[in-house]
């Protein structure tokens, strides 16, 4: 059996996002979150094929559009990506919405602007236009904030790290310089990957956060080795890891809004004011503390992320049930 999927292909600063335009499943749930769940039962082989290799590589990642389950909202977004199916992706939704509006895929009722479900919740949108191009996106995004400070883990071969915990749509071990780690350029990307693994996995084993309003939201996905700026009050740099050997080329949208709660924390970053974060590559999001909230009891923030996407094509794929390697695979 034959699976066509028409695709709009392109970046968001740097990293990869594919909007499936066409050979979405239908799905159940009364809210995204419950359609994620459905989609990972039912589908996540869509997923595999779409993102992993022979179709896609380890950086792959994209989307869906879906009617909205709310009447206030304009789409609802399930994400896809090499390491599952995220609850909020923040470069992904910037390059989906460009895309979506560039090709008519968005119909927003006010102009300028879009209110969408994703499966972390209701996120807003304001959107720049020169011409038919969509020249940035504002992301209001769901809270961020600090889940846990001072995680002492001990790395082999590296040496002892305390990381902290902070949410911003995904959770991030978050790894500023201290002992071995110096600098991102002194780590180089082979060895960011190779320890990445082992962060990871020395965090999860001593703390799972869980999102208070979602519990299908939990644990440690990403980490987020942090540089600071020359003022770390207004910018700084980060590779941010995912998946099994993936860095992010962008400065990662939900990455960016957990360091900002991060720093908004300890009175690093004053509400309201800019912050210029670049990724490993040097591309940027601006991003800002829009507004101080709590989630349940938890002091958090309302951040507010900047950027823009550009397409580089159409893209009709099959995941054809004939090939051996219908579903994708990766290569440790």
């Amino acid at each position: 059996m034959r699976n066509t999927f028409f695709c709009i292909d392109g970046h968001t600063a740097g990293n990869p996002v594919r909007l499936v335009a066409g050979g979405a499943p239908l799905l159940q749930g009364s809210t995204m979150s419950e359609r994620r769940q459905d989609f990972l039962r039912r589908f996540d082989w869509i997923r595999t094929g779409l993102c992993f290799e022979p179709r896609g590589h380890s950086m792959m990642s994209g989307g869906f559009f879906y009617p909205p389950t709310r009447d206030d909202t304009d789409a609802g977004i399930l994400f896809i990506e090499t390491s599952g199916c995220l609850p909020m992706c923040g470069h992904g939704t910037i390059g989906l919405v460009t895309f979506g509006l560039e090709n008519g895929l968005l119909q927003p009722r006010v102009p300028g602007q879009l209110k969408l479900e994703v499966p972390a919740g209701l996120i807003d949108i304001t959107y720049e236009t020169e011409g038919s191009r969509v020249t940035s996106v504002t992301i209001r995004n769901v809270p961020a904030w600090v889940a846990r400070t001072g995680i002492a883990i001990d790395i082999p071969g590296f040496g002892p790290l305390t990381v902290d915990v902070a949410y911003g749509g995904n959770f991030y071990a978050i790894v500023e310089p201290q002992g071995s780690y110096r600098s991102l350029a002194e780590l180089g990307a082979k060895r960011i990957l190779e320890l990445s693994l082992l962060v990871r996995e020395a965090v999860r084993k001593i703390y799972t956060p869980v999102h208070p309003n979602d519990p299908t939201i939990a644990g440690v996905s990403h980490v987020l080795w942090a540089e600071p700026g020359s003022d770390p009050s207004k910018e700084g740099k980060n590779a941010v890891f995912y998946g099994d050997s993936a860095i992010d080329r962008s400065p990662c949208g939900t990455g960016t809004s957990a360091r900002l709660a991060h720093l908004r924390s300890r009175d690093i970053v004053k509400k309201g004011q800019p912050f210029i974060h670049r990724s490993y590559i040097g591309s940027t999001f601006t991003a800002r503390t829009e507004e101080e909230t709590t989630v349940g009891d938890i002091p958090a923030i309302i951040p507010l992320i900047t950027g823009s996407a550009i397409a580089t094509g159409f893209n009709t794929i099959w995941i054809d049930q004939e090939d051996v390697f219908w579903k994708g695979f990766q290569v440790a």
